[in-house]
């Protein structure tokens, strides 16, 4: 395996994909990886067009997720790992008929749309020792990763608050699209739509970089766009485990905010912020000091911010980079398992089951406390 790509299969990803083509981008850039079977749409044609399109063989081609498995694992040249880029409702499904056939994972988020469904892939991820990747794409960036390594090398002192937010626009008023259609459906997304969609990756990202855990939060859901069957809207109070508190706002209603991600984390000697939109800066203002910002490159940074740049200093990496890191971190955990043992991104950098399953139960309780008329709920993962 050391001497060639890995060999990817892709569930979903065909003609009308944002995902699918982000996921085949990030898996190309750094050579990792050869695409080489899939199953692209539940429709039979469209997902033939997809393949041929993508000079997938056409005897890897397949007409669904269940096929694909069976016969991917009993080829001599059996994929290494399979990207699952549907709608949440059927990643459950896919993820577990790819692991019971030996095959490992790298999974679009929320993992799936109940806490029972996850917590069945966890203990199947755990009786199968088999590599299982969630893409929460912005614990790719090498600046959230500096932020974290300070954060753990005590920068910023206890940990007192941690803000995020992540607001977008594009669902202000009724949308109908490929991308649209599914998120605001509870047959496709699940229980909730805003939540589940950004205030998961915000979650993530407030957790990763902090290195807390949520306990219990209070949060309001709300449905701002008439007629729409899901949450478009979430605010929430966070309470850490270890005493911090926190604050989450995801949106996608509001107008000027194409993607507005942003973290702030304050500890007793300072604070960090980080914005998605500039992501190769990072902002760090120690107690009674000026403010500084760190850039990508400049000397100085921690070693896990250099292995993430790319290009030299001065020169821009975004969304395409960060997610790439994660296939590239997560070749080095099929390798590794391959190999018979671990690669230190999978115990540290790379969000995993564990993660995926967090984030659900997040889902939940925030679903819990919101139909309650909004009380303290805790996070049961």
């Amino acid at each position: 395996m050391t001497t060639r790509r890995l060999r990817l299969g892709m569930v979903g990803g065909g003609e009308g994909s944002f995902i699918g083509a982000v996921h085949r981008l990030a898996a190309r850039m750094d050579d990792q990886y050869e695409l080489v079977a899939g199953a692209f749409s539940s429709d039979r044609e469209r997902g033939a067009r997809s393949g041929a399109a993508l000079h997938v063989p056409s005897d890897r081609i397949y007409p669904d997720f269940e096929t694909m498995a069976q016969a991917e694992a009993a080829r001599d040249d059996r994929i290494d790992v399979v990207s699952v880029v549907t709608p949440n409702d059927s990643h459950a499904a896919i993820c577990s008929a790819f692991l019971r056939a030996g095959i490992g994972v790298i999974c679009d988020k929320p993992l799936t749309t109940t806490i029972e469904d996850a917590r069945s892939l966890r203990t199947l991820v755990r009786q199968t020792g088999l590599p299982f990747i969630v893409t929460h794409t912005y614990a790719g960036y090498p600046m959230v990763r500096e932020a974290r390594a300070m954060v753990a090398a005590g920068a910023l002192g206890t940990i007192r608050l941690v803000q995020v937010e992540y607001p977008q626009d594009w669902l202000s008023e009724p949308v109908r699209s490929k991308q649209a259609d599914w998120r605001v459906d509870p047959a496709k997304s699940g229980p909730t739509g805003c939540t589940g969609d950004i205030g998961t990756h915000a979650h993530h990202l407030a957790c990763y970089v902090s290195g807390l855990e949520v306990e219990t939060l209070l949060a309001e859901l709300s449905t701002m766009v008439p007629g729409r069957a899901l949450d478009d809207n979430v605010g929430m109070l966070l309470r850490y485990k270890g005493g911090a508190r926190g604050m989450l706002w995801a949106s996608q209603v509001a107008p000027g905010d194409a993607n507005g991600l942003r973290v702030r984390v304050y500890g007793e000697r300072g604070s960090l912020f980080w914005v998605q939109q500039f992501p190769n800066q990072l902002q760090h203002t120690p107690l009674g000091e000026a403010t500084r910002t760190l850039f990508l490159g400049m000397k100085g940074l921690s070693p896990v911010a250099v292995a993430g740049a790319r290009v030299p200093a001065g020169h821009p990496e975004g969304y395409l980079e960060a997610f790439a890191q994660l296939y590239t971190d997560a070749a080095a955990v099929i390798r590794a398992h391959a190999d018979g043992h671990r690669a230190d991104t999978e115990l540290d950098l790379l969000p995993g089951i564990d993660a995926g399953v967090r984030g659900v139960a997040f889902i939940m309780a925030a679903l819990r406390s919101s139909e309650a008329g909004g009380c303290w709920t805790a996070i049961e993962d």
